[in-house]
């Protein structure tokens, strides 16, 4: 990452689904500059579930936005 990103920016990009603020995977990928496939396979690689407890996989068909 080259500077900060603003926070109105990162605030545009939060999603109400349920009663959850939520981000797809998509937009945090974009927010670290690297692709999403990779960032999926990062955020696998370290899952903890006492250090990622917010973190929840949803299949596309399952996703009525």
């Amino acid at each position: 990452m080259s500077a900060l990103v603003p926070r109105e920016q990162i605030e545009q990009l939060i999603l109400l689904i349920r009663g959850h603020r939520v981000m797809l995977d998509a937009n945090l990928a974009e927010l670290y500059e690297v692709e999403t496939k990779p960032f999926n396979r990062a955020v696998t690689r370290t899952w903890n579930g006492s250090q990622m407890t917010s973190c929840l996989d949803s299949p596309k068909r399952s996703m009525k936005i």
